[in-house]
């Protein structure tokens, strides 16, 4: 069975992220668990700079309640790369982020992965409308 594409054209944004040393497992690329700290970077690192969203005393922050992730080819330091970054759902309190991992320059991604945050008061850990910027922000990458 053939995994379906995924390109570089899918996707609206894109995070570098230069691959570190200890990435690499004993097989000599990076191990999968790697890959959901890339994608937790770009997706951070989009929501502080395009949304605002304040990491450290804000009053709403994302909690990832679901994740997952396909490999498709390996990567290894000192590989350089990028997360594609777009977003398939967009509710009221959560977002389902799509990301994809594609080495610098290349049309096909290494691996391709979801995950969904629920955004919440950080004094009660409960659901809240997510912020008007940071809506913003997402609706951007919104496919559709």
């Amino acid at each position: 069975m053939s995994q379906p594409q995924h390109l570089r054209a899918d996707y609206q944004h894109f995070q570098a992220i230069s691959t570190r040393w200890h990435d690499n497992d004993l097989y000599g690329h990076v191990n999968n668990v790697t890959y959901y700290s890339f994608f937790d970077s770009a997706v951070n690192s989009y929501l502080i700079e395009q949304g605002g969203l304040d990491i450290h005393d804000g009053e709403v922050v994302g909690f990832v309640v679901s994740s997952s992730c396909d490999y498709f080819a390996s990567i290894a330091f000192p590989d350089r790369i990028e997360i594609g970054l777009r977003v398939g759902k967009l509710g009221n309190s959560s977002v389902q982020y799509e990301l994809a991992v594609f080495k610098q320059g290349e049309e096909e991604a290494c691996a391709a992965g979801r995950f969904v945050h629920v955004f919440v008061d950080r004094a009660s850990n409960q659901p809240v409308a997510i912020p008007p910027r940071l809506r913003a922000a997402l609706a951007e990458l919104l496919l559709g």
